[in-house]
């Protein structure tokens, strides 16, 4: 992307990940510019990245081609409104990753002719290893769509939700995924501290596990049951495992958790959206 000029508002750390991300994708620093309120997380994204960082958003915007909105649901009104006029005048693509802020919401506080798309990476974008799902509306032609792709596949892999609401569906399935690794190989950890191993020991297996079975599903054809199965002997020590779990009914509490974080993602937008 290194013939565009891009704009982060916002320097936390998806907006660090993105910009991480794009220079490593071969973008130029001195094609990207930041938005971002806080003096401190200005001198480190300079420090760290050797971009242009500044408290004056409508200086970040102007000229840029894609804009990147990377901000907290609650901050995003006032964010998108101070840069409005230019963002009418200009007309980059506003690409948000504002959970929960509908695109028709964005379109209102841009006003008439922006075009806007919406990203959900995960934390894991910030090593390169991200998900993001993608929407926009039919409407938006080829060339913005790919300028979006070429974003967001800078941290990581890239899919197209056909539906905007199935945004909170990704938003509770990688969007908060990570999470749910994390605590189960925790407790596994834990479990097997309690069985005698020693608990560092413990927490270095159980970390390692996770990241080589992430390895196995990204490297083949992401069929996890047959990668389950290959695991699993008939009569031997994982199927005893897993047979605790269906009793315990995990199934069950998975849909109903992700059901949760899906519910609650839709109230956080509403929640942003209804304070603004």
């Amino acid at each position: 992307m290194s013939e565009h000029h891009l704009s982060v508002l916002g320097g936390g750390h998806m907006g660090r990940a993105l910009i991480g991300g794009l220079l490593r994708s071969g973008t130029r620093p001195e094609r990207l510019s930041v938005g971002e309120a806080a003096e401190a997380a200005r001198l480190a994204l300079g420090r760290d990245f050797g971009v242009s960082a500044t408290a004056d958003n409508a200086r970040a915007v102007d000229g840029a081609s894609v804009v990147v909105l990377a901000v907290k649901p609650q901050e995003a009104q006032a964010v998108v409104g101070g840069v409005a006029p230019l963002l009418r005048a200009q007309r980059p693509l506003l690409l948000s990753i504002v959970a929960g802020v509908r695109v028709s919401t964005l379109e209102g506080w841009c006003g008439a002719g922006v075009p806007v798309a919406r990203a959900m990476p995960n934390r894991p974008a910030l090593l390169g290893a991200g998900a993001t799902a993608l929407y926009a509306r039919a409407a938006l032609g080829s060339e913005l769509r790919a300028a979006a792709e070429r974003v967001a596949r800078a941290v990581g892999e890239i899919v197209w939700v056909p539906e905007e609401e199935l945004l909170e569906v990704v938003t509770a399935l990688s969007g908060s995924g990570p999470a749910y690794f994390f605590l189960l190989a925790e407790l596994m950890a834990e479990a097997a501290a309690g069985l005698g191993l020693a608990a560092p020991v413990a927490r270095r297996l159980a970390a390692a596990t996770l990241y080589g079975s992430g390895l196995m599903a990204a490297a083949g054809d992401a069929d996890l049951g047959r990668l389950r199965a290959e695991v699993t002997s008939k009569g031997g020590t994982t199927a005893a495992a897993l047979e605790v779990f269906a009793s315990a009914d995990l199934k069950g509490i998975v849909e109903r958790a992700l059901a949760a974080a899906a519910r609650r993602g839709r109230e956080l937008g509403q929640e942003a959206q209804g304070n603004n």
